[in-house]
């Protein structure tokens, strides 16, 4: 016997309609390049993403095809987020942090027809416009001759358009991986898990994003649907800010003061900047409206999750999630009982990766098949859920990232706990294989970070003859501090086991990140391990 229940399509035109009836009059604030601010209603959004959605039909878009943006993070690029699958097609965001290389393959890859550029950017276009696909350019800003004005575009819009409703799981949204292993890999949302995702995000326990919420993501749209801020904020009506191309710690802060922003999200490298700020200007900044800075993209250190709360009263919450996760997967928020807990062991369960989010599966996998629950044994997470990618577009080589029964390989390796948080020890690629037994490259970035003179640390393994692997720690140094190797070895020992203490400490001005800001721990193994790296 079946429900009687209404089929009633999970989209992303359901999720506009919303706003639009019950949130009209909520504001979406961008601050523009020379650093004023644009503001206008959900209402005129919502008007403005239909008339897109209409000038795409006339454009002869239809039945998924592929409209690429390279935008920063701003109200125009939120038109877009809905205006393209409104139209029935699929939106996809190019990350313009990645090579030119990167970027033509990936848009001859997914068959772009359409880009959507920044003029800022019109340089990258230029760079990849011989390798790439487009049929139609159209560009927000001053648009020069053969490309079409954002604006213009727009108004061959039918202002009465309304969208069809689309079937829930024709797809949506397009993301690519940023490529660290071999070549980048597409991601291809449906509407139906953008719609559950948005509402996962909302409920408590999760992001707890709600109407009365001003959310700020530093997290470019142009990486992993922004974490979803985008269709998450509309879904419940919150006050969107977007903070354009100025994402200095000093610009930002101003942002968050200035509109009294509740909710922001980033990686840890944004957050790092900003505790530095903080830490030398504490009362510059009145940010009591601020409930929560949701870290992720890599793992936050405690000491830093710690540093605000003491220094400056603000709660980071720690989550985490990949590209092919839509990209939710869990959140650092104490459980009940968790709440009575010492101090101590409250910070070491904020500091992990958390508890998997509504309809995300869980289980690690070691080389003597699942392992348990109890904090202590380590394998390869597996996930499943209802916004987890099945495969890749247009990719069978990568295959065996998913197991017989449909579990996708994260290749992160991790402990999970008896209440079933997840902690993160290693990346499969990262993790450090010494004399047998396993070292974790995040563990010990993380204790160098919490030395004071510390601003950044990674963690790599080099050759050893007769233990195999040994960890050796890069470390950029406050500006005006200083330590030592020693002092450095001195000051984790307690935290660590001896055998599993770095060897080595290299002291660098600065730490290689990938697009997305994460170490890129391949250019510090070549720099440092004699290892040679081949670039994708």
């Amino acid at each position: 016997m079946k429900g009687l229940i209404m089929d009633y399509e999970l989209n992303v035109p359901a999720i506009l309609r919303r706003a639009e009836q019950l949130f009209p009059r909520k504001e979406i604030v961008t601050r523009l390049p020379d650093k004023s601010f644009h503001r206008y209603t959900y209402e005129e959004f919502a008007g403005r993403a239909k008339r897109l959605a209409s000038a795409l039909r006339n454009l002869g878009l239809a039945d998924g095809a592929r409209v690429a943006t390279l935008c920063w993070n701003h109200y125009q690029h939120l038109e877009v987020y809905f205006g393209v699958p409104l139209s029935g097609n699929v939106v996809h965001t190019l990350n313009l942090r990645l090579h030119p290389s990167d970027l033509a393959y990936i848009a001859k890859h997914a068959d772009d027809r359409v880009l959507v550029v920044d003029d800022s950017l019109l340089p990258l276009y230029q760079a990849i416009r011989e390798h790439a696909p487009f049929e139609h350019v159209v560009v927000i800003g001053s648009a020069p001759d053969g490309t079409i004005p954002y604006e213009e575009l727009l108004a061959d819009g039918d202002p009465g358009f309304e969208p069809a409703d689309m079937d829930e799981r024709d797809a949506a949204v397009m993301c690519y991986t940023s490529g660290t292993t071999g070549q980048p890999k597409g991601v291809l949302y449906s509407h139906r898990a953008i719609a559950l995702h948005s509402l996962a995000s909302a409920q408590a326990g999760t992001l707890s994003i709600s109407e009365r919420d001003v959310v700020l993501p530093v997290v470019p749209m142009f990486h992993a649907n922004a974490w979803g801020f985008p269709f998450t904020c509309t879904l419940v009506g919150a006050t969107q800010v977007f903070p354009g191309p100025q994402l200095d710690p000093e610009s930002l802060l101003d942002a968050f003061e200035q509109e009294r922003v509740t909710i922001t999200g980033g990686v840890p490298t944004i957050w790092m900047g900003i505790l530095q700020l903080l830490d030398k200007q504490p009362d510059r900044w009145d940010l009591s409206a601020m409930r929560g800075m949701i870290v992720g993209g890599s793992a936050a250190p405690r000491a830093m999750i710690e540093g605000f709360q003491r220094r400056h009263g603000l709660h980071v919450i720690h989550a985490w999630g990949m590209t092919e996760m839509a990209p939710l997967g869990s959140v650092a928020e104490l459980v009940s009982e968790l709440e009575q807990a010492p101090e101590d062991e409250q910070w070491a369960y904020r500091a992990k990766q958390g508890l998997p989010a509504p309809f995300v599966e869980i289980r690690a996998r070691g080389d003597d098949g699942l392992v348990p629950w109890d904090g202590a044994t380590m394998g390869e997470l597996e996930v499943r859920g209802v916004w987890i990618a099945s495969r890749y577009y247009e990719d069978d080589s990568q295959a065996d990232r998913w197991t017989e029964d449909g579990w996708f390989k994260t290749g992160d390796i991790v402990t999970i706990d008896e209440r079933g948080f997840i902690e993160i020890q290693d990346r499969s690629k990262d993790v450090i294989k010494s004399g047998g037994e396993w070292v974790s490259s995040v563990a010990l970035e993380n204790a160098v970070m919490g030395h004071p003179a510390v601003a950044e640390a990674a963690v790599i393994a080099v050759p050893d003859e007769k233990w195999q692997e040994r960890p050796l720690a890069v470390v950029v140094l406050r500006e005006g501090e200083t330590a030592t190797a020693d002092e450095l070895r001195e000051f984790i020992a307690p935290q660590f086991a001896r055998w599993q203490l770095p060897d080595r400490f290299e002291f660098v001005d600065e730490i290689p990140k990938t697009a997305v800001g994460k170490f890129r721990k391949t250019a510090l193994r070549e720099q440092f391990a004699g290892e040679t790296v081949t670039a994708s």
